[in-house]
Order: structure tokens, then C-alpha cells, then sequence
């Protein structure tokens, strides 16, 4: 139902490379609305690595858990407009939320200001040792789960995120009853998941990849249009008959407030970051494609991205009490 269009600038590097000679920073730091451990942190660390002595001397991950990453926006829309705080968060938090949640302490078009896109990937369901092997797929679990209906659960980082949403169009093309159950990031959730509390989890697939060695934790369906390179032998959701196609991106913001001298210095250095070989090939292994834009790009994915949303939400009829 969702076809992601990626849009990568080939040249941005150089038509922003005198920014590069701006003035730094002492101490920047990035925003992350989900805790310690998970995928999102995770990719804001390495992504600060490679900013820490050029765009500023010090450059910190700063976690702000709750409320399905909405925290972390808002903390960015009331920081200063000097540079030294940026948030990434991923596209459902501004381009989904406002159609998922009844109410949004921020206005994403207004109360943003866009850098660059950091990279993309797709979420996944992923069974734990409570559902037998025999269970291989999502019919097979949702079978299975009819008949252990105090079993019926998944681990979801938020009602109203996106894999909330996903395991929504599930529950009603399945015609099953899987109970979510909110956590405070993927993370947290596969801790329950893989010592029993829950029988599943959805979230972005690279939160499940250090997992799945020894047999304890197995992915059943991932939400990409085509099956992903790190996992070919993964089915979609489509291919197991349900029409769900979902590709998050992840995007550095700066609060909207913010001169366009400070975003031009920002998306410079976050370029140059994110075209670095080291890091591309250490986010492949977190089950991340690492792309960058310029921040009129990130601008016009975030404009597609919510009228789709707008118009899937209303099709398939999702509410914040779905």
C-alpha cells in the first residue's frame, strides 16, 4: 500500500562544502526519543562519531524515552537555534503521529527544520521462545495465537507508531486478536519477548538481527515492497497476503526557529558524516541503508510521506483508539 520513494541529492556534498567553514561548536548534541540500546540510539551514535571534531568538539547522544519518540521532538522545538541540538527521528513521529494520535505537542512542518536524511529501513515481526518452531509464518501465527488466546501479544514500541499500525492491518485481515503491548523502544520489548513475558515483538528489523543467532528469537515477515538484502529469504507481508508495505527513514532535524546559516553548516557536515565508508558499512550491519539529502529532499519526503499516511490511515479506517 506505501511505495517509498528514496531521494539521495548526488551533489549536495560540494554545493554545501563553504558552510564546512563556519565557525564551530563547543558541545552539540543529538536527540533521540527512544532509550539506550535500540536501533535509534544506536545510529545516532555512530552518526555522532563522525561529527564530533568538526561540526562541534563534543558531540553527545542525549535519550529521551517516552511517548513514542514525541519527548524528543518537543525538548528539540524549545531547545536553542545555535546548532548544538539536533534530533534524529524516524518518519513516523512526523509524518504518521498526526494522523495516529489524537493530539501532537508539535507541529512537524512548522516546529522543524530539516538537515538531511540519515538512511531507511523496515520493520519486522519477530516471534520469541514462548510460540512453537513449527509456527514459520504469519498465518501460522495467527493460527496459533487463536488457539492460545492469553498468548494473543506482541511488544510495540507506542500505539500509533508504525509497527503498531502494521500489526493493525494483520489484526483485521487475519481476523485475530494479537494484544499489543507498549514498551518504551524495541529494545525493551525483545528483553520481555526473549525471556517469555510476550510472545512477539514488531520493530525495526535491525533491533532483531543480534538476536536471532542460536534459534531463541526468528523473524516470520518484514514490511518492505521487495524482500531486503540482509535477509532474502525473509517474505514480506505482502507475499503472506497481507497489503501492508512500510519503509521507515530516519532524518536530522534542527528546531524549526533556526537561521538558514545554521541548517546550510548542519546538513554540510552531516553529509560529509553520512558519506563516510566506515560508517555506511558499520550501519549495514544494524540492517540500515545509509542516504543522505539536502534539507529541501528531506523536506519533500516529509510532505509525500504525510499525505500518504493521511490517506492510508483513512483507508484502512486506523484511529489513535484502534
Amino acid at each position: 500500500m506505501m511505495r517509498r520513494r528514496t531521494f539521495v541529492a548526488a551533489a549536495a556534498g560540494s554545493a554545501l562544502a563553504p558552510a564546512l567553514q563556519a565557525q564551530g561548536i563547543d558541545t552539540a548534541k543529538i536527540l533521540v526519543g527512544f532509550v539506550p540500546g535500540g536501533l535509534s540510539d544506536a545510529i545516532a551514535r555512530r552518526l555522532a562519531d563522525k561529527l564530533r571534531g568538526g561540526y562541534a568538539g563534543t558531540v553527545l547522544v542525549e535519550n529521551k524515552p517516552g511517548a513514542s519518540g514525541q519527548i524528543a521532538i518537543t525538548q528539540l522545538k524549545d531547545s536553542p537555534a545555535d546548532g548544538s541540538m539536533l534530533l534524529m527521528t524516524h518518519s513516523s513521529a512526523l509524518a504518521m503521529y498526526p494522523f495516529t494520535f489524537k493530539k501532537l505537542p508539535y507541529r512537524p512542518m512548522e516546529d522543524l527544520l530539516p538537515v538531511s536524511l540519515v538512511c531507511h529501513t523496515n520493520h519486522a515481526l519477530c516471534l520469541g521462545p514462548v510460540v512453537p518452531a513449527s509456527v514459520r509464518n504469519v498465518k501460522d501465527f495467527l493460527t496459533w495465537a487463536k488457539a492460545n488466546p492469553d498468548k494473543a501479544n506482541y511488544g510495540t514500541p507506542g500505539l500509533g507508531s508504525m509497527p503498531h499500525l502494521i500489526m493493525t492491518v494483520v489484526n483485521k485481515v487475519g481476523r485475530a486478536d494479537l494484544r499489543p503491548i507498549t514498551y518504551r523502544g524495541t529494545a525493551a520489548s525483545i528483553t520481555d519477548m526473549l525471556g517469555g513475558q510476550i510472545s512477539a515483538a514488531s520493530g525495526p528489523v535491525g533491533n532483531f538481527l543480534p538476536h536471532l543467532p542460536g534459534g531463541r528469537a526468528r523473524l516470520i515477515a518484514i514490511s518492505g515492497d521487495t524482500r531486503s538484502s540482509f535477509l532474502p529469504d525473509l517474505a514480506t507481508y505482502r507475499e503472506q497476503g497481507f497489503p501492508m508495505t512500510a519503509r521507515e527513514w530516519y532524518g536530522l532535524y534542527l528546531p524549526g526557529k533556526a537561521r538558514p546559516e545554521v541548517q546550510r553548516r548542519a546538513a554540510a557536515y552531516a553529509q560529509a558524516a553520512l558519506s563516510d565508508p566506515g560508517l555506511v558499512a558499520n550501519l549495514q550491519q544494524s540492517g540500515v541503508d545509509v542516504a543522505f539529502s539536502t534539507p529541501a529532499t528531506l523536506a519533500s519526503m516529509l510532505d509525500a510521506d504525510t499525505r500518504e499516511w493521511q490517506r492510508l490511515t483513512k483507508q484502512i479506517g486506523f484511529t489513535a483508539e484502534s
